[in-house]
């Protein structure tokens, strides 16, 4: 009779830096430029979990690197296909379109990151980056912040579909798994 055993995934940084990211993400979302400081604190905050997460994705713990989840586009593409007609296989860690999402997200959170130091910059004349983008088009990178500020979003949502696709597909609560670590797989007794 096969028996539930739980299997640890994702260590305590990561989840750390999941949820942590989720909110320094809305607060800086929400506050844009009602509330400056705040705005910028969260932006701050963002960076400095992406550095962590950046270097976490090389020397962390297995599911955690990113050679443990990065896959050829090809094998990406196959993954979206199998799960669009809801065949595609289940994977411990990050399946190839999660991996593909965990890419794509930190490119675009880093642009919007950047994007917002110049801003900053160019039109407060204030942050680190002031000393090399005074005098920059200010508006030009609001736009960009802007665009890459909602690239993330979008990617966000699309990343909760793909959550809960795979996790009714597969049986498993991926979002509990995020909270807890643990993932649940069945194993036959011997």
């Amino acid at each position: 009779m096969p028996q539930t055993i739980h299997i640890r995934v994702w260590d305590p940084l990561i989840r750390f830096f999941h949820w942590t990211q989720v909110m320094g993400f809305s607060i800086a979302y929400i506050s844009e430029d009602d509330f400056l400081s705040l705005h910028v604190l969260a932006g701050y905050y963002i960076s400095s979990l992406l550095v962590v997460r950046l270097i976490w994705g090389l020397v962390g713990s297995h599911y955690a690197r990113f050679s443990n989840f990065i896959y050829a586009p090809a094998t990406v593409k196959q993954y979206v296909l199998d799960l669009i007609h809801l065949r595609a296989r289940s994977y411990l860690g990050h399946n190839p379109a999660g991996g593909a999402m965990v890419l794509a997200m930190l490119c675009s959170l880093g642009l919007t990151v950047v994007s917002g130091l110049v801003t900053y910059g160019a039109e407060e004349q204030a942050g680190p980056l002031l000393s090399w983008v005074s005098g920059w088009n200010g508006d030009l990178w609001e736009e960009l912040h802007e665009f890459f500020a909602n690239l993330s979003l979008l990617l966000v949502v699309v990343h909760i579909l793909g959550v809960l696709v795979s996790s009714l597909l597969h049986g498993e609560n991926l979002i509990l798994a995020m909270w807890t670590g643990y993932k649940e797989r069945q194993e036959d007794e011997k």
